[in-house]
């Protein structure tokens, strides 16, 4: 029997139907590629670390193993390619990913910035790139690293780095093309600014989140973006070392272990590729809490001045001027007062160093290898000193003689006003990044070599070097600025222990590991106290006078893990820090009692400029530098 349309019933309207039919499509449109796509595999490495324990041998075999495989299509690295950054290792890694058969994309990880003597700007000038975007079938692979650079703390997604992603985004042939966004930290409060990412990836069609840094497989989902963390290529304890193959096909990217010359193991992990509406999630996910600041309320940030680019040094002050570089290449002169710039001067390379400032000299050194004095009030050249290596070392001046280490194994002493160089010493066997010390005729600083130094202010003849008792170059006190009092040299390293060296022999009057410090150290204004950081809550106060470790006062300030390598510093009887996470402390220098705080970003901030006991200046290293005033 024939059904006949009862009353209201229409025949279809084809000129009705057709835009929807066309908007199904194209959201079908994604499933249909990756269902009906050509299949493909890439090997996918992270954690290499060249130049740690078997590093080399297992990157080498690695490659040896790759070129073996057919039907590989590229190989990604996510990260700490290198043990310690420095351009012996990153040769050498370089050297051995260029004998694979098949393209290799790199990014490098915290082990590859933190501890790098050139800034990272070596690793640029040997891949070209530290990040990178390609498409292979169908899908959009970018790559783009969270440093830190220089800093100990959590990852940061850097000003122009995030812009550089943004330009990414935007230029995608459309808004629904499947993204892999390749990262080494895992996209989560390991980084201190991770939503910024996090939150630009989820308004495109991101399918997986690669991450390293973990060194064990691991899956995750960042938010609701599916996430994938791999293995480490070292062995460990194992015979030898592994990494993953990945194979994208019928909808699947697919993760399996493989051990360097042995059989691919069966797939851990499959993540299905499908087009993602994350703008749909009603779920609420935490992000940075600045309540604090509601809690002293007479804190108020003055004014802020926004670079665009990362800061890894201090301001420092010359009358009414700060100046500060960043990763542009740019010194800045700003007046404190207000905020507004003076002058700038551009250099070829980022400058992480903290500027020094004297006698209408501001002096500074940046990546590009050079050693700058400039005129302060206006930034005109006044001298330059070109070396071979990039300078990342902070330099010191009294009494009209600049002070400065570098990246190439010399320590040097110049005259400010002319830049004549007075003397050079150079048995250094690590880079310097510090500012040095000047006491007792001497300059004192450390190196990334496990040592100490202290040379003869007058003739660069050494005086002494000093050793702690635990080997290993990253224990070194070189991040620390020594501080000196009562005939003793104070420094905290990584190896978690105050030192107190005396300042005529280089021997150890005392040590102590009870106190977990971590770098971060400071010397009170009438120099009867020295200050220290713990790496959880606590600041100290101890005697500088006392022959064994004295403690005068101790601060649960409570703000948590913090490992940044930020000074303490004193005025006006407040001793002011600055945490890993943007968190500035306030503490009567005297009693240690908390006096207020203020949130003012949510990265590093690096050791702050106290203009009196209720003004302080501040860098962060998301570029961010700001005046803080305290109220009555």
């Amino acid at each position: 029997m024939v059904k006949h349309c009862e009353a209201g019933c229409r025949e279809p309207d084809l000129h009705r139907i057709r835009p929807f039919l066309v908007a199904l499509l194209l959201w079908l449109a994604p499933q249909f590629l990756f269902a009906q796509s050509t299949s493909f595999r890439f090997a996918w490495l992270s954690d290499t670390h060249v130049g740690a324990t078997s590093g080399e041998e297992d990157l080498r075999a690695a490659v040896h193993d790759l070129n073996s495989m057919s039907g590989l299509s590229f190989v990604l690295v996510s990260g700490d390619v290198t043990e310690f950054g420095s351009l012996e290792q990153l040769r050498l890694a370089k050297t051995l990913l260029d004998g694979l058969k098949v393209p290799c994309y790199v990014i490098p990880g915290n082990h590859d910035t933190k501890w790098s003597e050139s800034g990272a700007t070596d690793f640029l000038r040997l891949w070209k790139r530290d990040r990178f975007v390609f498409e292979h079938g169908g899908l959009c692979f970018i790559g783009l690293h969270q440093g830190p650079i220089m800093k100990m703390g959590d990852g940061d997604w850097a000003p122009q780095d995030v812009r550089w992603l943004e330009r990414q985004l935007k230029n995608l042939r459309d808004k629904t093309q499947p993204i892999v966004f390749v990262t080494h930290y895992p996209l989560n409060d390991s980084i201190a600014n991770w939503y910024v990412v996090l939150d630009l990836l989820k308004q495109y069609n991101t399918q997986v989140i690669l991450c390293g840094h973990g060194h064990a497989n691991h899956h995750y989902s960042f938010e609701g973006v599916p996430g994938v963390m791999g293995r480490s290529n070292l062995r460990d304890r194992a015979p030898v070392g592994a990494f993953n193959l990945v194979e994208v096909k019928d909808g699947l990217m697919t993760f399996a272990e493989h051990k360097i010359g042995q059989p691919t193991l069966a797939p851990w992990y499959s993540v299905a590729l499908e087009r993602h509406a994350y703008g749909a999630d009603t779920n609420h996910y935490a992000r940075p809490d600045f309540s604090v600041n509601a809690r002293w309320p007479k804190v108020q940030e003055q004014w802020t001045f926004q670079t665009g680019y990362a800061i890894a040094g201090s301001p420092t002050l010359w009358k009414d001027l700060a100046f500060f570089g960043d990763a542009s290449g740019a010194l800045y002169a700003l007046s404190f007062r207000d905020g507004k710039v003076r002058w700038q001067f551009k250099t070829a390379g980022p400058v992480y160093c903290t500027p020094e400032a004297s006698d209408g000299v501001v002096a500074f050194a940046s990546t590009d290898g050079n050693i700058y004095a400039l005129r302060a009030t206006n930034g005109a050249e006044v001298w330059r000193y070109e070396t071979a290596r990039p300078i990342v070392a902070s330099p010191r001046i009294v009494d009209r003689v600049l002070y400065i280490g570098s990246s190439e194994g010399e320590f040097r002493a110049f005259d400010l006003a002319s830049g004549h160089l007075d003397w050079h010493f150079d048995g250094v066997a690590g880079f310097v990044e510090t500012k040095p010390q000047f006491y007792d005729g001497k300059v004192i600083f450390g190196a990334w070599d496990e040592h100490l130094y202290a040379l003869d202010a007058k003739s660069g003849g050494l005086a002494w070097k000093w050793h702690g008792d635990r080997a290993g170059a990253m224990y070194s006190p070189a991040a620390c600025w020594p501080i000196a009092a009562e005939g003793k040299i104070f420094i905290a390293a990584p190896d978690r222990k105050l030192t107190a060296v005396d300042a005529k022999t280089g021997d150890t009057i005392w040590r102590t590991g009870a106190y977990v410090v971590r770098e971060s150290i400071g010397l009170s204004e009438d120099q009867s106290l020295f200050y220290a950081r713990a790496m959880t809550n606590f600041i100290y106060a101890f005697s500088t006078a006392a022959s064994q470790p004295e403690k005068r006062w101790e601060l649960n300030a409570k703000f948590g893990y913090d490992i940044n390598s930020a000074m303490l510093v004193e005025k006006g009887g407040v001793l002011f820090y600055g945490t890993k996470n943007g968190l500035l402390l306030a503490m009567d220098a005297k009693s240690g009692a908390l006096q207020w705080q203020h949130r003012i970003g949510v990265g590093v901030l690096n050791t702050v400029v106290p203009l009196s006991g209720s003004e302080v200046l501040t860098a962060d290293v998301d570029g961010k530098v700001s005046l803080i005033r305290a109220g009555d």
